[in-house]
């Protein structure tokens, strides 16, 4: 039954460009920048993280005031993830691809790619998020051809898409299959955490013993992240708040914290990071 409201809707409504053009009832979609490829990965430069990328601004950008602080009043019970699923279907799997991870078939004509939304959704919290759904990313720093969505998809919808999101990334749901593109796979991202730090040493931005740490800890941040966390700000906070709670539970030391927040910055200065 769910499957027949999904072509439904499709057939009814249509897809919105992500050029932010739309038919007469269609609606938008949800970017940033970040894929990941199943065999090797395209270039820094390509995926927009070489040297004078904007991708740590786009992850780092301050949230308006009109947003900041926000946290999102929707359950993530099985009816939002449902309004989820329909929403992002049609709004937004054409440039994020199915499961999320920037991989749709209208997205690899993009410049920066959409962002795999899966996996940098359990990085950002609540304000961040709704912020950039609902205003899009055609402004600085983001320079995305994501329209926002305040427009066409009403409070609930907007909260609905990322609980969906959200989902697909920590595996609760898996994707539909209407535009394409993988499902997030956390052994694919374990391994690529392993070729740039590996890459990281290699060009003598990090010890081996930092590079160790740092996925020690990245390891316990997965799992994390999985879980049922209070998300709020950006990447900074998130992170901040969820090497506290790791440090509170005994999972790392401070000196451990202290170590992956500076080898995440050395990556990301040398444009390996995500």
């Amino acid at each position: 039954m769910k499957t027949l409201t999904l072509v439904i809707l499709i057939l009814t409504i249509g897809l919105a460009g992500c050029d932010g053009t739309t038919n007469e009832t269609a609606g938008p979609e949800v970017d940033e920048v970040v894929t990941i490829e199943e065999t090797a990965p395209e270039s820094p430069e390509k995926m927009g993280m070489g040297p004078g990328s904007s991708m740590m601004e786009r992850h780092h950008a301050p949230i308006p005031s009109d947003y900041a602080g926000l946290a999102n009043p929707v359950l993530a019970d099985s009816e939002s993830l449902v309004r989820g699923e329909i929403a992002f279907t049609a709004n937004c799997a054409t440039c994020h691809g199915d499961g999320g991870m920037g991989d749709g078939p209208t997205g690899e004509t993009l410049d920066p790619r959409p962002a795999a939304i899966a996996h940098t959704s359990q990085m950002m919290g609540d304000d961040y998020l709704f912020y950039r759904v609902s205003e899009g990313g055609a402004f600085e720093p983001f320079n995305s051809s994501m329209p926002g969505w305040k427009g066409v998809l009403d409070e609930q919808a907007r909260w609905d898409v990322i609980n969906y999101v959200r989902a697909l990334g920590s595996g609760q749901v898996m994707p539909g299959q209407s535009m394409g593109g993988m499902a997030f796979d956390p052994e694919a991202e374990a391994i690529k955490h392993e070729a740039m730090t590996k890459q990281g040493v290699e060009q003598g931005i990090i010890t081996q013993d930092e590079a160790d740490t740092f996925l020690e800890v990245h390891a316990e941040l997965d799992v994390l992240m999985a879980g049922e966390i209070g998300r709020m700000g950006g990447m900074d906070d998130v992170q901040a708040t969820m090497l506290g709670q790791l440090i509170d539970s005994g999972k790392i030391t401070n000196s451990q914290a202290d170590t992956f927040a500076e080898v995440h910055e050395k990556l990301a200065a040398a444009g390996l990071m995500e």
